[in-house]
């Protein structure tokens, strides 16, 4: 309320005196100012701001003295959530042929801002459009188009966009372009065609060579055609490139060494994944690895090795069924309640979160569906992110 009232204030004083100067130049303005003003300036005493605005536009004449008016307050509509006024005032100041050149294309800018706001992606893409070829706001236009294909899935144009992003002296949009890439794979390997698919995970690669999704989706795609020793050091290749998604190839790992019996290269790197990344994936893995070859006891001890050094909700949750286990029905009553009460605390956490807005969720989004950020969403290093009520985190509740 008081940032319109801040604006409000300027505008009716512009507007008398812009009155007042159209008014020494007929007769009748000349004997008394326009009743209409008078109205807006009650309406803005009785703090009625938004009756004031509407009269005060209607008395402001849109001309080269009034268009950053206009401009500002567009841009406090959109703000508000009031897109359709914002709308209005924008549609108002391109329709003038009073403006000059510079000044149409910054209504236009905000104008496809207020599309882009009120979601109607296809009449924003039409004003951005012709600002790249006029030219003008190319950086500001280019951005808003880059936005709209991101939220299309049409990722051949979000790779041309920030490309001229880049020729244009953006930041280099290394990772979200391998990430256009992956999401060409995607397209391609439910279409059948694996050779595009292969090649477009390599170009993703080229782009940025710390692609753990590239490589992940590789290894995939190796397994689905039987290379299993392809597809594991695919797997294992994500350690190096970032060692926080370790604990995302630990399954497909283990499939391809009980099928090619590579057991203890497999060991040896969950073993280091756990000491040194503490992926409570990978001592999870290896405690099991050790329970089957050296009975209960030993698994145990593993397990509670790790967790002395790495806690983590989950990794209790799995030394206690493990205990189960191995205590059977001789073991202590009270542990089999530990154990349920311990796993449905843990279902009601996320175990990932954003770095950037803190969006919470169950799953890997390679894209946060809060901010939009590529990379951002990361395992949780203890599995157990919860939102505290009230947080006005954004949460994924699926």
């Amino acid at each position: 309320m008081m940032e319109i009232l801040f604006l409000l204030l300027p505008l009716a004083a512009a507007t008398g005196w812009y009155s007042g100067r159209r008014g020494r130049n007929r007769a009748a303005l000349s004997r008394d100012h326009n009743p209409a003003y008078f109205k807006g300036l009650n309406l803005l005493l009785n703090e009625q701001p938004d009756k004031a605005i509407d009269v005060f536009i209607q008395l402001l004449e849109v001309d080269s003295d009034t268009v950053e008016t206009h401009l500002a307050l567009g841009n406090l509509f959109r703000r508000r959530g009031e897109v359709d006024r914002a709308i209005r005032i924008h549609q108002n100041l391109i329709a003038r042929p009073t403006l000059n050149k510079e000044q149409r294309a910054q209504s236009l800018l905000e104008l496809g801002q207020d599309y882009l706001r009120a979601g109607l992606f296809d009449r924003a893409e039409g004003l951005f459009d012709e600002l790249v070829i006029q030219k003008l706001y190319q950086v500001e236009a280019l951005r808003n188009l880059h936005y709209i294909y991101q939220q299309e899935k049409d990722w051949e144009k979000c790779l041309l966009m920030a490309q001229r992003l880049e020729s244009l002296g953006e930041p280099v949009l290394r990772v979200e372009r391998a990430h256009y890439h992956c999401e060409l794979a995607l397209k391609a390997k439910a279409e059948r065609n694996e050779t595009l698919a292969d090649a477009q995970l390599k170009k993703a690669l080229s782009v940025d060579k710390n692609s753990a999704r590239a490589t992940m989706l590789l290894g995939e795609l190796a397994m689905q055609k039987g290379e299993l020793t392809v597809a594991y050091r695919y797997f294992t290749r994500v350690e190096a490139q970032n060692p926080i998604y370790v604990g995302e190839v630990i399954a497909p790992l283990m499939e391809c060494c009980e099928r090619i019996g590579n057991r203890q290269v497999f060991r040896e790197f969950l073993l280091r994944c756990a000491d040194k990344q503490g992926s409570v994936e990978a001592a999870m893995a290896l405690a099991e690895m050790v329970q089957t070859e050296q009975g209960g006891q030993a698994g145990l001890d593993q397990m509670i090795r790790f967790l002395s050094n790495h806690p983590s909700l989950r990794g209790l949750e799995h030394l206690l069924a493990m205990h189960l286990r191995t205590a059977g029905e001789g073991g202590e009553p009270l542990l089999p309640i530990l154990w349920d009460l311990i796993r449905h605390m843990r279902e009601s956490s996320y175990g990932y979160r954003c770095g950037q807005c803190g969006f919470l969720a169950r799953c890997l989004h390679w894209q946060c569906p809060g901010c939009k950020t590529w990379s951002s969403i990361k395992p949780d290093p203890y599995s157990e992110c919860q939102a505290p009520r009230g947080s006005g985190l954004i949460v994924d509740e699926i």
